[in-house]
């Protein structure tokens, strides 16, 4: 199998990873709770309570279909079919727990931590898809919609739908659970952007050094990176140096540093963090 291909298949396992992770937190945790702290599932929930003869899961398919639809139809080929997958998947994957393990009642009698789960499994979930440019649709389909129609501020827009979505949830099943859904949301926006920044972030090396051969080796023939040579000047002794700019991944950055403590301890490095690495072998441009 071919690098492209392999890189894709890589991908789609980890939008089916994402899914999986996102639907064990709604169902085990979110549903049972009623916590409605918004998105599709939100809904689902609190149209649950007025509707009890349909489940959640059923109702989260329902509105997924009635929304792709609508994207088919307003965005045509530039709807894409990674959503479709994700959407289709986590309606499935929701509809075949409930049907061979059905839940009457709250895993534990602790909202609080079923809560955190509630939140942060989805959340997980939810970073994976973003961190591959993926969807699980839902209200994510009405953002494209309005993106491509209006100047509204998409993210305003969301968060908005979020909130109202959530204050429902006070008049549907009562105060406490009502507040905890606002926690939920809360603390679903600031988990999402630290598991985001976590997968997202990468390590950039400045290597100064003497001997840039056996480093340069390292990083194209062990870690198969790319690497740019500069070349420097000491201030103090004025001897010529090699300055050497590599971005590696966080495992890959141990393995880096390991070997050029001892290819060349004399080598000086500076290694930062960043989350935004766009370029060949990154996040695309596009």
């Amino acid at each position: 199998m071919k690098k492209g291909q392999k890189n894709a298949v890589r991908e789609w396992l980890y939008i089916t990873a994402g899914i999986l992770i996102m639907s064990a937190g709604i169902y085990f945790f979110k549903f049972p709770n009623h916590f409605s702290t918004g998105g599709v599932t939100g809904i689902a929930i609190v149209l649950g309570h007025y509707i009890p003869s349909i489940t959640p899961g059923t109702l989260v398919t329902i509105i997924n279909v009635l929304l792709l639809l609508v994207g088919f139809a307003v965005l045509g080929k530039s709807f894409g079919i990674r959503t479709v997958y994700a959407s289709l998947l986590m309606s499935g994957t929701l509809q075949l727990l409930e049907a061979v393990c059905p839940m009457d009642a709250p895993m534990t009698t602790q909202p609080l931590v079923e809560l955190m789960f509630a939140v942060g499994l989805p959340a997980v979930g939810s970073a994976i898809l973003f961190n591959l440019d993926a969807s699980s649709g839902g209200t994510d389909i009405l953002a494209m919609i309005l993106r491509k129609y209006t100047a509204l501020n998409i993210g305003v827009a969301l968060l908005c739908s979020d909130i109202v979505i959530t204050v429902s949830a006070c008049f549907a099943f009562g105060m406490e659970t009502g507040l905890f859904s606002i926690l939920g949301l809360i603390i679903k926006s600031l988990f999402m952007d630290l598991v985001l920044d976590n997968l997202m972030t990468r390590k950039c090396f400045q290597i100064i050094t003497s001997d840039p051969d056996p480093i340069e080796a390292f990083i194209m023939e062990t870690l198969h990176r790319g690497a740019t040579r500069l070349h420097g000047e000491g201030v103090y002794t004025h001897e010529g140096k090699t300055v050497l700019l590599a971005v590696v991944s966080r495992h890959e950055a141990v393995l880096l540093r390991n070997f050029i403590r001892k290819q060349d301890p004399a080598a000086f490095m500076i290694i930062t963090s960043s989350t935004e690495i766009i370029g060949k072998g990154f996040r695309g441009v596009n």
